[in-house]
């Protein structure tokens, strides 16, 4: 089951991230509070984060993220996949496409023009899915210049 996450979901969502961040999914970890940060802005509004919950029997067993942009290019709101976790157990269950479907459903349903992710080229398992369910490469190199040093 998908479903938005709660403020109850807060410890649940800090032990997923960790777990997330140090799993070779991501290219480097991040400090922990930055979890707290992140759970903080999505309980604050929707304007630039949503996050969801991934539960099988009640139990949490991974989260997604995606965040607000709006793109000149794709000519208006896109709509950032940004962070999919499922534990390692659970993974094959169709949990990722469910999140995809809640995502792509909130996405048309508020007018945005695309849906994007990015992905480890390693991540192969992951990039399986995103491709059945039709996503494309962009093209585009990503760079980035912190302008907020990570606290370690």
């Amino acid at each position: 089951m998908i479903r938005r996450m709660r403020a109850s979901d807060r410890e649940a969502f800090l032990r997923l991230a960790a777990e997330f961040y140090r799993s070779p999914a991501v290219a480097h970890d991040i400090p922990a509070a930055r979890h707290a940060e992140m759970f903080e802005e999505i309980m604050r509004a929707e304007e630039y984060a949503l996050g969801y919950m991934l539960e099988e029997d009640g139990k949490a067993v991974g989260y997604g993220l995606v965040s607000v942009t709006y793109s000149h290019e794709a000519g208006g709101k896109v709509l950032w996949l940004e962070e999919l976790y499922i534990a390692e157990e659970y993974r094959g269950r169709g949990l990722g496409s469910e999140f995809f479907a809640a995502a792509e459903g909130y996405a048309q349903a508020h007018g945005f023009a695309r849906l994007r992710l990015e992905v480890e080229p390693a991540n192969v398992r992951a990039i399986a899915l995103y491709e059945r369910l039709g996503y494309a490469p962009l093209g585009y190199r990503q760079m980035i210049k912190e302008l907020r040093p990570p606290q370690r």
